[in-house]
């Protein structure tokens, strides 16, 4: 897998989306679309992350992302916003939440960790986005409102149960792993 990816920026804040576009473009090929029906037109299969800001006035991002999701591409969505999160983001189908302001540091370490992401099977990409959720939300609530929010309260339970799925799967490739390496002259 090489490191450059093909990036979508979207943002209707044109200064902000050319901010992001020169700051990623130094390694990786980036398009730019300054509203969500702009997003819909560049969007494609080639696409690899999309940095998709939620507040937009044609199409929300949360509308390109249903969209996005609907047509079945294959990308990483990373949520770029100064929207505060509320508990409506556990249904939403993005992989990370940036809160605005975003720095260059803050894009490529999501570009890194969704480019490695992209090997991982089905169950871990929805326990890593589902912990980025989470882990959202726990920063913006209070203890209370998470306590009193069923929508928190059932990711919690699939957090744990997708926890628990990869952790028996860890435990048998290491176990694999081993004894692959026992076969081996020079092995344990």
């Amino acid at each position: 897998m090489t490191d450059e990816q093909t990036i979508l920026v979207v943002d209707d804040e044109r200064d902000i989306a050319d901010l992001y576009t020169t700051w990623l473009e130094m390694d990786h090929e980036v398009r730019t679309a300054y509203g969500g029906e702009d997003a819909l037109d560049r969007v494609d299969a080639d696409v690899d992350i999309v940095f998709l800001d939620r507040q937009m006035p044609d199409y929300s991002g949360d509308e390109v992302l249903e969209r996005i999701r609907s047509r079945g591409l294959d990308c990483r969505v990373v949520m770029v916003t100064a929207v505060d999160p509320d508990f409506d983001i556990v249904e939403m189908g993005f992989d990370d939440y940036l809160t605005k302001p975003v720095m260059h540091e803050d894009l490529d370490d999501a570009v890194e960790t969704m480019r490695e992401r992209d090997g991982y099977d089905d169950t871990l990409q929805e326990y890593f986005a589902l912990t980025s959720k989470k882990a959202t939300l726990e920063a913006e609530k209070t203890p209370s409102e998470l306590q009193r929010s069923e929508e928190y309260q059932q990711m919690v339970e699939r957090v744990d149960k997708l926890q628990n799925e990869a952790d028996t799967a860890v435990s048998s490739f290491d176990d694999d792993f081993d004894s692959l390496f026992q076969e081996f002259p020079g092995g344990e």
